[in-house]
């Protein structure tokens, strides 16, 4: 399972920096004076950039760069450039998902996409929060919440998914939308806030099957 390969990396990672184990553990890090994960995020950002450079010119090794960033990638994935992630590590992507351009992963921690996902353009998770009290903020107080994405979601475009949100599986997700609490499986979900606006029903399936040309 894609979730098994993200959790080994993770857990080799975490064995060899304190901070990176904190990360994951969804502790409380300072991430602006944390060399190891600095480092990892530049490391990893820097192959996003590489592999956004490339991918039409070279799709094979781009495609071999990104199983390689993230181990916890699935098969047959299709993700358009340009992308960018704080750390592939911590990422996993079920199969036959589709990823459109302008996608966006902001933070650290476990952030689980399901298997057959359609996610539009610019699209971005976040898994960080800062420290609300001032000092600490000052300090450079945050920690990370994972995000989780069911099976045969469909996020449409310009989607904000918010830390610690779970979206249930066969969920739409509204163009425009700002996640910022969970949402079940099977709905129909818009706004800023997301809220539910209806149940996915047996008439959405015919209609949908009416309008296939044969």
């Amino acid at each position: 399972m894609t979730t098994n390969r993200r959790d080994e990396h993770v857990a080799v990672l975490a064995a060899q920096h304190d901070d990176v184990r904190d990360q994951f553990a969804g502790d409380w890090i300072r991430y602006r004076v944390s060399p190891a994960l600095q480092r990892l995020s530049w490391e990893t950002q820097s192959a996003c950039a590489r592999i956004s450079r490339i991918f039409y010119d070279d799709p094979d090794e781009a495609r071999r760069l990104f199983r390689e960033l993230v181990p916890g990638a699935g098969d047959d994935i299709d993700l358009r450039p340009p992308f960018a992630l704080d750390y592939g590590v911590g990422l996993s992507i079920g199969d036959r998902t589709f990823i459109n351009k302008d996608f966006l992963v902001t933070g650290g921690g476990r952030i689980t996409i399901g298997a057959d996902c359609l996610i539009g353009p610019r699209c971005s998770i976040y898994t960080p929060n800062h420290a609300e009290g001032r000092v600490r903020r000052l300090e450079g107080w945050e920690r990370v919440s994972p995000v989780t994405i069911g099976d045969n979601v469909w996020i449409g475009g310009s989607v904000t998914i918010l830390p610690g949100v779970t979206i249930g599986s066969d969920a739409i997700i509204g163009a425009g939308s700002v996640v910022t609490r969970d949402v079940p499986p099977g709905v129909v979900a818009v706004g800023n806030p997301c809220r539910v606006l209806r149940p996915i029903t047996q008439d959405d399936e015919l209609a949908r099957t009416a309008e296939v040309p044969a």
